[in-house]
């Protein structure tokens, strides 16, 4: 019953999610911004829908149960889930699922965007192992850790691409680390 319960809650808050990205992909688009990644996108959502369903069929059929370290895992999942929010919130209408990019656009440097490029992407490695681990789901944990890894090293830096070439996104994050402009203007 925990497992159905937490699952369904995740399920609901991905939804919701996919909801979000909806609307601000007709805001941005309605203000000419322009998607990337066109290619790669379906591999990322079958990625994440097969993610959930080898979760739910490995905790099934193996009847795997809670985790001895189960509160630590849910600390760390409550953690990645404040995480997720503190992102969401700080790009507001630029958040998506998809890379859509709006030319000129301020590269947004507040919340988690202050300390790393891509938190939402550390996040969502991070739910991949507290996720299943959680309920000792351990194949899932491994394969789906894979994965991301594979499909990550083809979509950030086809993101980084596409905001290099629209934004100031170069020059935004060199101010991450001050001494960085020095050490360029050195070389």
């Amino acid at each position: 019953m925990l497992f159905k319960l937490f699952i369904a809650v995740i399920i609901l808050q991905r939804a919701a999610e996919l909801a979000v990205a909806r609307n601000n992909e007709k805001w941005m688009k309605g203000r000419g911004a322009l998607e990337f990644g066109q290619r790669h996108y379906p591999w990322i959502v079958a990625v994440h829908v097969s993610f959930f369903i080898c979760f739910l069929i490995e905790v099934t059929i193996f009847e795997k149960d809670l985790s001895p370290f189960w509160p630590i895992l849910l600390i760390l999942f409550f953690l990645t889930q404040a995480g997720r929010v503190w992102a969401l919130f700080s790009l507001g209408k630029y958040w998506n699922t998809k890379i859509i990019v709006m030319p000129g656009a301020k590269v947004v440097r507040r919340g988690p965007y202050r300390f790393i490029k891509h938190p939402n992407y550390v996040i969502v490695a991070a739910e991949f192992l507290v996720i299943p681990l959680m309920f000792q789901a351990y194949i899932t944990a491994a394969v789906f850790t894979l994965l991301n890894i594979m499909v990550l090293s083809v979509r950030i830096p086809a993101e980084e691409k596409a905001l290099k070439e629209l934004t100031g996104y170069e020059e935004a994050f060199l101010r991450l680390r001050p001494g960085m402009n020095r050490d360029i203007k050195k070389v």
